[in-house]
């Protein structure tokens, strides 16, 4: 009995008509065409069986308290990014590598006190980031800085430390006035005789001191330079001053020995 075989062209048309296997959707979540919803799921960490063809995924309302290195998969096209209600304390500066594409982040509703400007470097397309109900005192400005095409920042409702640790922060706020939002909810918590003031509302002059006291690289060289040749300078003049005691001295009692009759 031979076998039965079936025409090349009938074969490629079978192989047309047949639908490509779909990506495999992480068992937690639900997916439709470029999303996945894994919202409510009690993940502690991030899905790693996610499609590359990816473009918006939502976490939010899991119990995620850290970010690792490279906690998510190669997603060249992820454009939306939701953490909103989880536990994140620590974001780990490697741990959004692989995301170049994203250009919504929201980071709201966490535990996150510290960031990192190594953090957000390898999200070079990021418009919109949302820090708002952390635990935020302070934020680096550097932070800011690696996002070269923000749009809108959000860090409402953050207790914002308003002492002169807060000055670079200030400035980026103020030259940047149309990329904040909720401006209003930017609140001082410390000191307390500044709690609930508005950090948009402080002037130049808030910060008159911190100005002065602040000390630039060329005060701090000058320091090193002048240090050790004071403290030389010291050694020299007290060796010439103690000289010069000793010589009086010797130059009395000298002249005690000639007057003796």
């Amino acid at each position: 009995m031979g076998c039965w075989r079936v025409p090349g062209a009938v074969l490629a048309l079978l192989l047309l008509l047949c639908p490509a296997p779909s990506p495999a959707c992480p068992a937690a979540c639900r997916c439709s065409p470029g999303e996945v919803d894994c919202s409510e799921r009690g993940l502690r960490e991030v899905p790693w069986s996610l499609s590359p063809n990816t473009s918006a995924l939502w976490l939010g309302y899991n119990f995620i308290t850290v970010l690792g290195p490279r906690s998510f998969p190669l997603l060249p096209g992820l454009r939306l990014l939701s953490l909103v209600h989880n536990r994140l304390e620590l974001i780990h500066s490697q741990a959004l590598l692989g995301l170049g594409a994203l250009q919504e982040l929201d980071l709201s509703h966490n535990h996150l006190t510290v960031l990192t400007p190594e953090t957000f470097l390898p999200l070079t397309s990021l418009a919109t980031l949302n820090l708002g109900s952390n635990r935020l005192g302070q934020l680096e400005p550097g932070v800011l800085d690696a996002l070269p095409q923000l749009q809108a920042l959000l860090l409402q409702d953050n207790p914002w430390v308003c002492s002169c640790g807060i000055l670079p922060l200030w400035r980026w706020l103020t030259h940047n006035r149309e990329k904040v939002r909720e401006k209003s909810l930017l609140l001082c918590r410390v000191p307390e005789q500044l709690n609930k003031y508005p950090i948009m509302a402080f002037g130049d002059e808030s910060f008159r001191q911190c100005q002065e006291t602040s000390l630039s690289p060329q005060h701090y060289i000058a320091f090193f330079i002048i240090g050790p040749f004071s403290f030389i300078a010291s050694i020299f003049f007290c060796t010439f001053l103690g000289s010069l005691v000793v010589f009086y001295h010797s130059l009395r009692r000298d002249s005690h020995c000639w007057r003796r009759p």
